[in-house]
């Protein structure tokens, strides 16, 4: 284990002592960057979780993500998050019922819970909107995460509230609050990567910011692309390739022997 990477424990004391950076990814390329800047967790998705991916992480604290639906019974997250575990995570991120975090929590598994704007239940609060803006929501809100805390939960991820709410909650629970929507008063600020490297096409969310437009350059990259296989495919239509350059030459001599032995 590297000796810089923090532990739930360590995760635990920084609360309320300074906000935490923490960010989505999903490639190799994007969990090195991220470690190199010093951004403090990762969120990486159990079926891109390798051996590689721990290494490219280098000191982050890495959630990962159990996959919702996949995964279904108590045994299937537990199979899943020992298999994390096994790998090097840090956390592991569940949607299951609180029985599941219980039974979890109960093995020793370091669990991040959601509340708020839960994607896989959206239907449940109106659909992909803010969550706990009425009196009624925002008081079932608090209960969600006395629930979690209560179930052995370590971190939740608070998504899509409002900025005041979640600065009130994050300050009440003892659960790390992985803001992500949720305003400056959450104990870590969570986006997703292609977001950050403006990858993102179509709607993007409120609470994204962009660094970067690595859209206009992957753009660009497919027009070469497409250009170059162009002048392929032309080249091979015109005969200009393979050009001499590029084949295997023979000895002549060794040639005829090879046909007289071969024949016509």
């Amino acid at each position: 284990m590297r000796s810089k990477r923090m532990t739930v424990a360590d995760l635990r004391a920084v609360k309320g002592q300074r906000v935490l950076s923490m960010l989505y990814v999903e490639t190799l390329e994007e969990a090195a960057a991220a470690s190199a800047a010093g951004v403090d967790v990762l969120s990486i998705i159990a079926p891109i979780w390798t051996p590689e991916m721990r290494e490219a992480a280098g000191d982050c604290f890495v959630q990962v993500g159990l996959l919702y639906g996949e995964l279904v019974t108590a045994d299937d997250y537990l199979r899943a998050g020992f298999a994390a575990q096994k790998v090097g995570g840090d956390a592991y991120y569940c949607a299951g019922s609180l029985s599941i975090i219980r039974k979890m929590t109960d093995e020793g598994l370091p669990v991040v819970g959601h509340a708020g704007l839960i994607p896989s239940r959206a239907t449940w609060t109106g659909g992909f909107k803010a969550v706990g803006k009425t009196h009624d929501s925002a008081v079932q809100l608090w209960r969600d995460l006395q629930a979690l805390e209560a179930a052995g939960a370590v971190a939740v991820e608070l998504e899509v509230v409002p900025a005041t709410l979640g600065a009130e909650l994050s300050r009440r629970t003892g659960l790390v609050t992985f803001g992500m929507g949720a305003g400056s008063g959450t104990d870590a600020q969570y986006l997703f990567a292609e977001d950050v490297l403006g990858c993102t096409r179509g709607h993007r969310p409120r609470h994204a910011k962009t660094y970067r437009n690595f859209r206009a350059e992957y753009d660009r990259l497919q027009a070469e692309r497409i250009a170059a296989f162009r002048e392929f495919v032309a080249d091979v239509q015109s005969g200009n390739y393979p050009a001499p350059q590029h084949d295997v030459p023979m000895d002549p001599e060794t040639l005829e022997a090879v046909l007289a032995t071969i024949g016509a």
